[in-house]
């Protein structure tokens, strides 16, 4: 049984988008069992709208909030009855083999850290969304945890996505690639300059080179390697395009009658089309490198993105994903 802790408390649909959303993924495998931590009257009174299995459900009573705005360090110290702090100890204490949480970002990373702690080798954990391609999804690591990210952690940000992506998405042998500039390997900030022959020379991954900001969408690597200020840039711009791709086909196809019918025709195509750009398609964006799951859900996630979330926890564990992050990273160690 896979134990995965959802903050019933996080995010602007709490209580009853994490609650849905884990009841989904609960009802879909048998293998997993889902802790929810928050508020116990809360949390009673949103279950009592399902039927469910009882058995595999469990209260953690957190009896405080960590808000959005807060100081992350300073809530994680001084709010130690938040369904955030008391999931991850949770977590910490092996009680349970994940956490979920739509909440603050800051406190989920810091906490992450602080609680959950590194695998030892791990020199920083990134954030590793999946992001829509024309070939399917492809892992932007790092995303926004470590803004001042130096080239030795760019390379173990490229073994990681590289399991993450093979183990857990099913991609064999995945392509990995340095966000950059141009193509050329003299091209590139200090950062990509010495972080590129380091990844060149990686024996264990699929280097294959650099990668133009407008090559992602068209699904040219699978794993694509940045520092977090590069990458939240590109995800943010990912997520504002899929929106507004999305307002400007439906005022186009409503804008008369011939574009009304023609709308009709291809709805179910369309439809299929721009699921690919619903963030919600894609779970949450794993911390990886912690001793223990920590997954970063959107603020604004629905039960969809909560149940698929839940889900992706459960094939990271049966993939003993951690064992095979820390074999590699000491691997790495070992050779430089």
């Amino acid at each position: 049984m896979v134990n995965v802790v959802v903050d019933a408390m996080g995010g602007d649909n709490a209580p009853g988008a994490p609650i849905a959303g884990a009841l989904d993924a609960l009802a879909k495998n048998d293998s997993i069992k889902v802790i929810f931590a928050g508020k116990e009257d809360v949390i009673n009174s949103e279950l009592a709208k399902y039927t469910y299995d009882k058995d595999r459900v469990e209260i953690l009573n957190a009896d405080e909030v960590i808000e959005t705005g807060e100081p992350p360090v300073m809530a994680i110290r001084k709010k130690k009855e938040s369904s955030i702090v008391k999931g991850l100890h949770f977590v910490k204490e092996g009680k349970g083999d994940a956490f979920i949480s739509s909440g603050s970002s800051g406190a989920i990373l810091v906490g992450g850290q602080l609680i959950v702690g590194r695998i030892k080798g791990v020199e920083r954990p990134p954030l590793a969304p999946l992001i829509p391609t024309q070939n399917g999804v492809a892992c932007l690591i790092d995303c926004g945890a470590n803004v001042d990210a130096r080239a030795s952690h760019l390379v173990q940000f490229a073994k990681m996505g590289s399991i993450y992506m093979e183990y857990v998405i099913g991609i064999k042998n995945p392509k990995v690639a340095i966000v950059n500039i141009g193509e050329e390997e003299e091209k590139g900030n200090l950062l990509v300059k010495e972080t590129f022959p380091l990844l060149r020379n990686c024996p264990d991954i699929n280097f294959i080179g650099s990668i133009e900001a407008r090559d992602i969408p068209m699904g040219k690597a699978d794993v694509v390697v940045c520092e977090a200020f590069v990458g939240n840039v590109i995800l943010k711009f990912y997520e504002g395009v899929g929106i507004t791709l999305k307002n400007v086909l439906k005022e186009g196809l409503m804008s008369n009658l011939k574009t009304k019918i023609g709308a009709l025709l291809i709805k179910d195509s369309l439809k299929g089309t721009m699921k690919k750009f619903d963030a919600s398609e894609y779970g949450g964006a794993p911390l990886l490198g912690l001793n223990g799951l920590v997954v970063k859900a959107h603020g604004s996630a629905k039960k969809k993105e909560i149940s698929i979330a839940v889900e992706q926890c459960a094939l990271f564990k049966s993939q003993n994903i951690n064992e095979k992050i820390s074999e590699r990273i000491n691997v790495l160690n070992q050779e430089g």
